[in-house]
């Protein structure tokens, strides 16, 4: 399951508006939300939950299937190329084969950079995602702690003792998806918080093939 912890902008944020005068009693009664200065969430459940998260849940896995069948495709070709150098040996001279294996050498190593890349933009998309869920919810919480009067909103990971608390996950995970559905229309920021940018490490894909073989039949 992706993890999400509660960034400190939005901490800070949510610290910085309760500074501001919350609602009336009797306008907060209307809301018909239970009343409380300290409030916690469930980040891991808002994060499953939620539209925007299951999307980006969805998303991490398409991509990592699809890098996992790559790896196994190129290591498919590799393994028939080493092979048929191996063979073409016996119809080179020396200089021709080490030629031809430095050249296979090198596109092994190309194909293993490309792949490292894509592997750690895939892994940086994965750890991104909780955030980019964040990012476009803080003004949804700003405003839930503001209808429930809340001075607070703490991770519920972090609460020891919870008495005289509300919990506002689910009511959070209906904002959410009722205001941004799955997120899928938002635009990346600057800092590129966007889940179409990269994705998570994959910790079972195949390795690609090594040139050892090649590299014993040249020597």
């Amino acid at each position: 399951m992706l993890s999400l912890g509660l960034p400190l902008r939005v901490a800070a944020l949510l610290a910085v508006c309760a500074l501001h005068p919350a609602p009336g009693a009797a306008q907060n009664q209307d809301v018909g939300m239970v009343q409380s200065e300290i409030l916690v969430l469930d980040p891991d459940r808002l994060f499953a939950g939620t539209e925007v998260g299951q999307r980006l849940t969805e998303q991490y896995q398409s991509e990592r299937d699809a890098l996992i069948a790559n790896n196994r495709e190129l290591e498919s070709e590799l393994r028939a190329e080493e092979q048929e150098l191996t063979e073409a040996r016996k119809t080179m001279t020396a200089t021709e084969f080490r030629a031809e294996a430095d050249a296979f050498d090198a596109r092994v190593r190309s194909i293993r950079a490309e792949n490292d890349r894509r592997a750690r933009d895939l892994e940086r998309g994965r750890e991104i995602a909780p955030l980019t869920l964040m990012r476009m919810a803080e003004p949804i919480l700003v405003q839930l702690m503001r209808d429930t009067g809340g001075k607070i909103i703490l991770d519920n990971r972090q609460v020891l003792l919870r008495a005289d608390v509300v919990d506002i996950t689910d009511i959070a995970i209906a904002r959410i998806d009722a205001e941004i559905g799955d997120g899928s229309g938002a635009l990346p920021d600057e800092n590129g918080l966007d889940p179409d940018g990269s994705a998570p490490a994959i910790p079972d894909a195949p390795a690609l093939s090594d040139d050892d073989a090649a590299e014993d039949a040249a020597e």
